[in-house]
């Protein structure tokens, strides 16, 4: 049924990146067969241009030595293989330029349109492009139209061009025939060179038209419907209540470890219901008290729980419990302006130990903790106004 729903759907979104980067990894990229074949003619005829002095001058060292021979020479078979060697040798040397020039087109033709691709998913076979009925329907297709419209298109626009770069080369052509042999070798490469190079300028027109074309044909293939763009972020970011059902675990992992702790706390600090904090303080740790622990509601009841299970003293000061508990992070020291108030404190909860211990007769009396004006906060966090 979604599968129905999604293939009546238009493909109106526009891809994701991670369509995108998943087509790229598939070797779906846009390319312009066009562009690559104008780049590999123009600047091969512009290489065996320049270099046709080069080449003339090669051409007629090679012609040269295999014509100019003595009699006995020429009826000695074992110095076949060694002009035939000579010859290759020349003639390849004389166009290792033009080689050279063509490799880096190849090699570099690719970055002007889609980039360098390495996927070995492109070269694997694909069993449904086996499917005559698909098969059938490219043929059929409005891009295969298209294709046939450029190469139409494509034959007249060469086609004419040519015809006119002979006619503006007949005059050349014709007093080739009265040159000797260098100059009409050299004077043939460069007027082959212009002609190959004018006919490779009109694919420009081809190659602009075909350009635009390829993007947008690549990206309409990539356009998604709404349903996948729902399904991808499912995929992509996790369901709902999966992503809920995470965030709990961390949380409950988050507060089993807290509640290790609080047993090696020197005191907790309470709303009394609300909040509670666990401090502890330790010179070779830290240079201030630090946070334990800490919570609100349920696991403020959970930490003073565990602390009176494990005999950690549990003070009552809302003002300060807030204070602590907006200002500072589990495993942070408390900020400079409560020092005074959690030494006194952490002084008052280490005179109730020494009482419970039988030493001093009364029972020290708990002070008011102070704490500064700009630390205090309301049970929502809010600065509380103290000028009212």
């Amino acid at each position: 049924m979604a599968e129905q729903q999604d293939s009546s759907q238009d493909r109106s979104e526009e891809p994701t990146e991670k369509r995108m980067r998943d087509a790229r990894e598939e070797g779906q990229v846009p390319r312009s067969k066009e562009l690559t074949t104008m780049l590999l003619l123009l600047v091969g005829s512009g290489t065996l241009f320049a270099s046709a002095a080069l080449i003339g001058g090669n051409i007629g060292s090679v012609m040269r030595f295999n014509f100019s021979l003595e009699r006995e020479a020429a009826f000695d078979t074992s110095l076949m293989m060694h002009h035939l060697g000579v010859s290759l040798v020349e003639s390849t040397t004389s166009l290792i330029p033009f080689f050279i020039a063509m490799m880096l087109v190849s090699l570099l033709s690719p970055l002007a349109l889609g980039g360098w691709l390495l996927s070995g998913k492109a070269v694997m076979p694909k069993f449904s492009r086996m499917d005559p009925l698909k098969g059938l329907k490219r043929m059929f297709s409005a891009k295969s139209l298209i294709e046939l419209i450029k190469s139409i298109a494509k034959v007249a626009v060469v086609a004419t061009v040519s015809i006119l770069v002979l006619l503006s080369k007949r005059e050349d052509l014709l007093g080739i025939g009265k040159e000797s042999i260098p100059q009409a070798i050299a004077h043939s490469l460069s007027v082959l060179g212009w002609s190959v190079m004018g006919m490779s300028a009109s694919l420009i027109l081809i190659a602009l038209i075909d350009i635009p074309f390829q993007i947008w044909d690549h990206r309409k293939q990539l356009m998604m419907t709404k349903q996948e763009v729902k399904d991808e972020f499912k995929n992509t970011e996790g369901k709902p209540e999966v992503k809920s059902r995470i965030r709990q675990l961390q949380r409950e992992m988050a507060e089993s470890r807290m509640m290790a702790d609080v047993p090696q706390a020197d005191v907790v600090i309470t709303n009394p219901t609300h909040f509670a904090i666990a401090i502890k303080y330790d010179a070779t740790k830290a240079d201030a008290p630090y946070v334990l622990a800490k919570g609100v509601e349920e696991v403020a009841f959970k930490i003073r729980e565990v602390a009176e299970g494990n005999d950690v003293s549990i003070i009552e000061s809302p003002t300060l419990a807030r204070a602590i508990y907006f200002t500072t992070r589990i495993g942070q020291q408390i900020p400079a302006g409560l020092y005074v108030a959690v030494a006194q404190v952490l002084a008052y909860v280490f005179q109730l130990r020494r009482h419970r211990e039988g030493v001093g007769e009364t029972a020290p009396v708990q002070p008011d903790f102070p704490v500064p004006d700009d630390l205090q906060r309301d049970v929502d966090g809010q600065p509380v106004d103290t000028e009212e």
